[in-house]
């Protein structure tokens, strides 16, 4: 753990690979996970945030993402929820608050269900806990959309400019330089093909069946604008019910409200990290010491 801002990438060995993560600051710990497709830079401006709040805060990349190895045969919410509980485990600092985003909200409410005694809280953005509704015959072809989206040499460009198209809202200053360093990272060799593997193996129905057990104290935060929900604010709804979170709709971000709000998503997060999770107060600044007094003048007798 570094007690400073600075991001180093360390890894936790996993059955199939590694998983890259970074640790720094100190106090009760939050573990942030990202969404499919994504970096864990997308949390640059919440991680700041509660650094400089006081909390020790991990951010980890998907497996066969980012600064993750690309080895990984089994892809999915179960599969990234494993991960995740292992990192707790490796971490042994007591139960974090596990913050998720988009798909990494799917994993984090898998480990909460199943693990409850490593969650002391959940933060949920733009979350999936079930599948979208989708009509019968287009999701018996998003598969094929996928396979022809993801496919070489323009996967990583098609995936990127979708990314992007997801930011409805305000937008990140940081925007453009987020979306080339994802679709960097995707033109590594073998990247993109995990990130398919994924796309086509990725349900949220193990969640759903999940939701009731879910007991943790959760915040839910969605974008108004989100365009994977025909209803985000119906969603958000649902989610609020059915596991009592509190609940923000972001009136005007999409489906990436961590780095398109930033400051919304980190005044409600610190919202419940101080009721579930308070970080000690900032010690007062030590008194400055009293200025030495002045040298007497020797002006002598002829003075």
């Amino acid at each position: 753990m570094d007690n400073n801002d600075a991001r180093r990438t360390l890894h936790l060995p996993r059955p199939e690979g590694r998983v890259a993560y970074d640790d720094a600051g100190a106090g009760p710990l939050v573990v942030m996970v990202p969404g499919m497709g994504d970096l864990r830079s997308t949390y640059d401006e919440l991680r700041a945030a509660l650094l400089t709040a006081g909390y020790r805060v991990v951010t980890t990349d998907l497996r066969g993402h980012g600064d993750s190895d690309a080895t990984f045969g089994t892809h999915g919410d179960e599969a990234t929820a494993g991960d995740v509980a292992a990192l707790v485990e490796h971490l042994a600092a007591g139960p974090p608050v596990l913050v998720g985003n988009s798909m990494g909200s799917s994993a984090v409410a898998v480990v909460a269900a199943d693990r409850p005694e490593l969650v002391r809280g959940l933060v949920l953005l733009a979350p999936f806990l079930r599948d979208p509704q989708l009509p019968g015959a287009v999701r018996a072809l998003m598969p094929v959309v996928y396979r022809a989206m993801l496919a070489a040499p323009w996967g990583a460009a098609a995936w990127a400019g979708y990314y992007r198209s997801l930011n409805k809202g305000t937008r990140s200053p940081r925007l453009d330089e987020h979306a080339a360093a994802i679709r960097a990272s995707l033109r590594r060799p073998g990247y993109l093909r995990q990130f398919r593997d994924l796309t086509l193996a990725l349900t949220h129905a193990p969640v759903e069946a999940r939701v009731p057990r879910i007991q943790a104290p959760a915040l839910a935060v969605v974008g108004a604008l989100d365009p994977d929900w025909k209803d985000p604010a119906a969603e958000l709804a649902w989610i609020r019910d059915a596991i009592g979170a509190r609940a923000v709709l972001v009136a005007d971000a999409g489906h990436y409200p961590q780095h398109q709000t930033p400051g919304v998503v980190a005044e409600a997060v610190l919202g419940l990290l101080a009721e579930v999770a308070p970080a000690a107060p900032a010690a007062p600044a030590a008194p400055a010491a009293p200025a030495a007094p002045a040298a007497p003048t020797d002006r002598g007798a002829g003075a």
